[in-house]
């Protein structure tokens, strides 16, 4: 299972909560560090060392993981100064993404972690930092992270791109889902399969195909949505870019059942790009980068740390 953590994407946002689990024993309730008087224990350190060694595949040292866990309790505590705070609700969602992002459930997302012996509280605590530095960051250098049109038309001409040739589209989709329950036996999979492959091939046109498959037991066929293809990955814009409005994708099985998606609408957009908005980030994320260091160091610089 990968897991990355990154200043945007969180396409949906990252949060997470304090966590200070209840420790069964000394060792685990020895406090190493304290940070502008909040703890930092034995086992904050092994859960962490157990996360990134999950999300990095790297064996971290003992005084990384201490680096990292104090510069997130430096995070949090600005966050206090300045009277930000991530809900519980923020940070559920936040994990329920990345758990779909890996085509799983949140629970059985949690398992896995369970699996290898990590606590959810300490993806949690991750998450959360990651996410309030995200917007404290994103807050407080606003306009220095904003990246100008003329910056990125520079930066594709540098790649041989000209960015009048570059068309963006925006794409109506409804999602239509044959529902599959969890453990179902093969047998029954594959029948649900050739129904929704029978419904693809009758399907000629958003109109009557909505209204065909809303009639059918056991489909579900949920509210549009509305895309950008610089927001979309590289296979589907491929895959859209080849279908005609009114039909439909191949099926797929998700978590919910075998779904599939009814392109009903396509029009081209003067938002950016696919490769404007990969430009458009990139130097954002530099930028962000920077900025993010650098403050963080010189909080750190005035931060209470105190080591046992």
């Amino acid at each position: 299972m990968a897991v990355s953590f990154r200043p945007r994407c969180f396409g949906g946002a990252l949060a997470a909560g304090l966590f200070f689990a209840v420790l069964s024993g000394p060792a685990h309730a020895q406090v190493v560090a304290i940070v502008n008087g909040a703890p930092i224990t034995a086992l904050d350190i092994e859960q962490r060392t157990k996360l990134t060694q999950l999300t990095t595949g790297k064996a971290p040292t003992r005084q990384q993981i201490l680096d990292d866990l104090v510069n997130d309790q430096i995070k949090l505590s600005v966050a206090r100064r300045y009277g930000f705070e991530v809900t519980s609700a923020e940070i559920d969602e936040a994990f329920g993404n990345m758990a779909r992002n890996g085509r799983v459930t949140p629970e059985q997302m949690a398992q896995q972690l369970n699996a290898r012996g990590i606590q959810t509280s300490a993806m949690k605590a991750r998450i959360k930092a990651e996410i309030t530095w995200n917007q404290i960051i994103r807050g407080k250098f606003a306009s220095s992270l904003t990246i100008p049109d003329s910056e990125v038309s520079l930066a594709l001409r540098s790649r041989n791109v000209d960015d009048k040739d570059e068309i963006g589209y925006t794409y109506t989709l409804y999602p239509i889902v044959y529902v599959v329950p969890r453990g179902s036996p093969a047998p029954m999979l594959d029948a649900k399969r050739r129904e929704a492959e029978a419904l693809r091939s009758r399907f000629q046109e958003c109109g009557e195909g909505l209204r065909l498959a809303r009639a059918l037991r056991e489909v579900a066929v949920r509210e549009p949505i509305r895309r950008s293809s610089a927001d979309l990955n590289q296979q589907l814009r491929e895959l859209l870019s080849q279908m005609q409005v009114g039909q439909l994708t191949a099926p797929e099985m998700t978590p919910q059942g075998l779904q599939m998606f009814a392109l009903c609408d396509k029009k081209q957009t003067t938002q950016d790009s696919p490769a404007k908005r990969q430009v458009r980030d990139e130097l954002f994320n530099k930028r962000y980068e920077v900025e993010a260091k650098k403050y963080l160091e010189q909080e750190r610089r005035q931060a209470m740390i105190e080591y046992r």
